[in-house]
């Protein structure tokens, strides 16, 4: 029996879907073997944002399935703490992730690769499926067209996004139920593999929907019978989307909630009607090897596709069939994916009215399919095609390279010799079309190799042109972070957060499965960059790095540990060494906490932070009272008055700003005020520097201001000769510690300037009471949440109010899915400072417990529970009358 099975699944029907999987799978497998990736050498597929964010966000995958389910909801690795419904249902949901279980540490790398060439071979599986069930292709002309798409020029060009590679795998089971719908009147496959899409990754499933639209247009013209049957179909359609939504509301309806605080806030408010760019710049696109690094910021959409394809989809234009009114929507259809491309109005529509960050023009893969399928539909089994019809061929081929020859100049990421490859290739197609056939089978196999040729040199030429992460580099710093991470958490199970002065990505605590402060994502609530770009910290549109602490932001968030990178020994002391520990802080106030090391090992020191407040403390109610600006003015100032307003203490004094002893001017003309200054160099050919001199008179810790302008863009800094370790960019004025316990020795800040004048925005010498500042800590820690059950939604802590007119004031970004509870009886948040959670308590002891909520997490479990027993109970009730009759 076994036997037989096994012959059902490789039988004469099924090979050509094998084929199918297997050929891209394989070709991708063979080309990262040829770039010695991990298993197979020493580096990597991890490059850009798979580098930089989505391989600590697997990992943080394994970390919840494993070990914490309640991550699922919230996490305090996300930065300080944020909602996670919106990260799982943009980044994890696809079931491929689930390969990584079986990859832990270091390892994910491997777990990357086989996943990465699986969802090769899928696409290609999907699209086979989509050809056989539709009879539209039989034999080896599947695995011709299947192959096409699986390697089209979006999936090469996106690989490094593999979050979105689902699509790919899933859009063909879309169509292939739009088609079936137009055909049987069914919607269950239509409805259901929407509803996969949906819940595998809403923004790629957004795209999905907005083609299907499309599709139905082409879809109606070409089943077309009468407006009674018109209107049928245009009623299944919309039900079968609205089943859809429904079935995955459950994630939809707490993720758009999610947005809303997040990704929503950043929608472009002003439409610009006109053309991003020259439209036939497009026809570069269609070279082999044209998607290169520069690429990636900005560019023009990356669709490739084999030449048999394209030629495919010119043929089905110039054969009698279909009739002129398919063929008229067909071309309705590939004008406005065409015109979506530069003209800026649909651009923003297809991606839900913002521009990309990187990776322009997301949705042409729906392009690249809308090529293949037609084409698949218009190529006959013999490949042949007329002389007349291969003369307008030759024509527009002529055309798109002639332009492109003319105008290299303009596309500087085409060169000559993958143009003279492109012709090469699109010649050898055109010829096997032309060709008289005897025996269309070994023509078949010559198209298969064929385009197995083509896709695979686009493939090689296009990759090659980027770098990638070794495996030591990521192994190295992934294997310390955790080491030490461990270290601490098997010290102290309690809650608290880790800062560093050490950065690989901005969700390193993702990866370690700590409580950080860093984080990176494109669904992260804007109050967090907000406050961190108030307070002195780096940030932007969905990202922050606690790179730029100081004293009073260490104690205010929890900042219990700190690690901090170990000087390395002279025999350590190599490129290698520093690369994988790259240093982005520079904290020489780390002086003031206390050195572990019981914590520490060879590559890390440790410190543990006597100031830490909790995640919870009794402070004065004034700072629900308290408006504080958002990112305007100054962060230094701005954590003084914060800080002293929770201490119920007076807000000058605990920061006072500081002269320079002496100012150097080295090539560049002096001034007499230094803040808000532009200074110019006198002679431009020579270097200009600037020396700020001074010499401490208390063991306090200073502080200088650098605005937005004094990037490293413009200049270089420099503390007592030494390079300043300071992460690169930066949007708002940030805080950089330059000296601590430094009585009586001179600290001298240089600037060397990049460029002929700079600007010395908010740029200020600050010194911190560090007497005073301990005296206002020691005041906060006397009441704190004494938290003794804490999980990654649910926190239970007592706490006991010694004074009237105070309130828990925690460091949990206030959200509406935070619910609190005294002493067993509901009661509602207060938002404070425009960023945390606070709960009015009445004087005397107390228990605190907040549980986090997804809002609308329950209302759309509802509306997919009733959907699901609908649409069962409907089957059942079908099926009984099936039987009754």
């Amino acid at each position: 029996m076994a036997f037989l099975k096994i012959r059902r699944i490789f039988d004469k029907q099924t090979w050509p879907l094998w084929i199918s999987f297997w050929l891209p799978l394989l070709i991708m497998t063979g080309y990262f073997i040829y770039r010695h990736m991990a298993p197979f050498g020493s580096s990597s597929l991890l490059t850009v944002d798979l580098g930089q964010q989505y391989v600590d966000l697997f990992a943080y995958f394994r970390h919840t399935l494993l070990h914490d389910p309640s991550a699922f909801f919230y996490s305090f690795s996300k930065t300080i703490g944020g909602e996670m419904v919106g990260v799982w249902a943009y980044y994890l949901m696809s079931p491929f992730n689930l390969i990584y279980l079986l990859f832990p540490g270091t390892s994910i790398t491997t777990g990357i690769f086989i996943v990465t060439v699986l969802k090769y071979g899928c696409a290609g599986w999907a699209f086979g499926w989509l050809l056989t069930k539709t009879k539209t292709q039989s034999g080896w002309l599947v695995p011709v067209f299947s192959t096409a798409y699986a390697m089209m020029g979006w999936m090469i060009a996106n690989q490094l996004n593999m979050i979105w590679l689902d699509t790919t795998a899933i859009l063909p089971l879309v169509i292939l139920g739009l088609e079936r719908l137009f055909t049987t009147g069914k919607v269950r496959w239509f409805a259901g593999w929407l509803a996969v899409m949906l819940i595998d990754n809403y923004y790629m499933g957004y795209m999905v929907v907005i083609f299907a639209c499309l599709y139905w247009v082409y879809g109606a013209t070409k089943y077309w019978e009468n407006f009674k049957t018109f209107w049928i179909h245009v009623g299944k359609f919309a039900w079968g989307g609205f089943l859809a939504f429904c079935l995955s509301a459950w994630l939809l309806l707490p993720t758009i909630w999610a947005l809303s605080q997040s990704k929503a806030q950043y929608n472009v408010t002003k439409i610009h009607w006109k053309l991003e760019y020259a439209p036939w710049k497009m026809l570069a696109k269609f070279v082999t090897g044209t998607f290169n690094f520069n690429q990636m910021p900005s560019g023009q959409p990356n669709f490739y596709i084999a030449w048999i394809a394209i030629l495919g989809f010119i043929l089905f234009f110039l054969r009698r069939r279909p009739k002129w009114p398919v063929k008229v929507s067909a071309l309705i259809v590939t004008g406005v994916l065409l015109l979506s491309f530069c003209y800026e109005p649909l651009d923003l529509l297809w991606h839900a009215g913002q521009f990309p960050v990187w990776y322009p023009y997301r949705f042409s893969f729906v392009f690249c399919f809308w090529i293949v399928w037609i084409g698949a539909q218009a190529l006959t089994e013999k490949l042949t095609i007329k002389w007349w019809q291969g003369v307008v061929m030759l024509v527009i081929l002529t055309g798109i390279f002639g332009t492109v020859y003319l105008n290299l100049k303009h596309v500087s990421y085409v060169t000559t010799a993958n143009l003279a490859i492109t012709i090469g290739l699109a010649g050898v197609s055109l010829v096997l079309l032309l060709v008289p056939k005897r025996n269309a089978l070994i023509y078949q196999i010559i198209a298969l190799l064929l385009v197995a040729v083509d896709m695979t040199t686009y493939a090689v030429s296009s990759l090659n042109n980027i770098s990638y992460v070794s495996q030591s580099e990521f192994g190295n710093y992934t294997s310390i972070l955790d080491k030490t991470v461990k270290k601490i958490q098997s010290s102290n199970s309690g809650f608290y957060r880790i800062g560093k002065t050490f950065t690989r990505t901005k969700d390193d605590p993702m990866q370690a499965s700590y409580n950080g402060a860093d984080h990176f994502s494109s669904t992260f609530e804007s109050i967090i960059p907000n406050f961190f770009g108030s307070i002195g910290q780096p940030d932007g549109d969905g990202v922050v790095t606690y790179t730029n602490g100081t004293l009073i932001t260490d104690s205010l968030l929890d900042m219990q540990y700190f690690m901090d990178k170990k000087v390395p020994t002279a025999q350590q002391n190599n490129a290698n060494y520093n690369s994988y520990i790259p240093v982005t802080s520079t904290r020489t106030d780390l002086v003031n906490y206390k050195k572990s090391s019981k914590l520490s090992n060879s590559k890390v020191t440790t410190y543990k932070n006597p100031y830490a407040l909790g995640l919870g403390f009794a402070a004065s109610d004034k700072i629900t009272k308290l408006k504080v600006s958002k990112t305007t003015g100054d962060p230094i100032a701005r954590q003084e008055l914060i800080y002293q307003t929770l201490a119920n203490r007076s807000t000058s004094g605990l920061i006072s700003a500081q002269n320079f002893d002496e100012v150097i001017f080295q090539n560049v003309k002096k001034v007499t005020t230094l803040t808000g200054s532009v200074v110019n160099k006198q002679n431009l050919a020579k270097t200009g520097s600037i020396y700020f001199k001074f010499t401490p008179k208390t063991n306090d810790s200073y502080y200088i201001t650098l605005g937005a302008n004094l990037s490293s863009a413009n200049a270089s800094y420099y503390i007592n000769g030494k390079e300043l370790k300071q992460y690169p960019t930066y949007r708002h004025t940030i805080a950089v510690n330059v000296a601590s316990h430094a009585k009586g020795k001179t600290i001298t800040f240089g600037i060397q300037m990049k460029k002929t004048s700079l600007w010395l925005q908010n740029f200020t010498l600050y010194k911190l009471n560090n007497t005073q500042f301990k005296k206002s800590a020691t005041k906060l820690q006397q009441s704190p949440w004494n938290i003794t059950k804490h999980s990654s939604r649910k926190i239970t802590g007592t706490i006991n109010i010694k004074q009237k007119h105070q309130v828990l004031m925690t460091t949990i970004p206030y959200s509406k899915g935070w619910h609190a509870t005294v002493d067993g009886k509901a009661v509602s948040t207060k938002k404070v400072i425009n960023t945390f959670v606070a709960v009015p308590l009445s004087k005397g002891k107390h228990t605190v417990t907040l549980t986090y909520r997804p809002p609308f997490m329950v209302t759309g479990s509802i509306i997919t529970g009733v959907a699901a027993l609908g649409t069962v109970g409907w089957f059942v009730v079908k099926r009984r009358r099936r039987q009754d009759a």
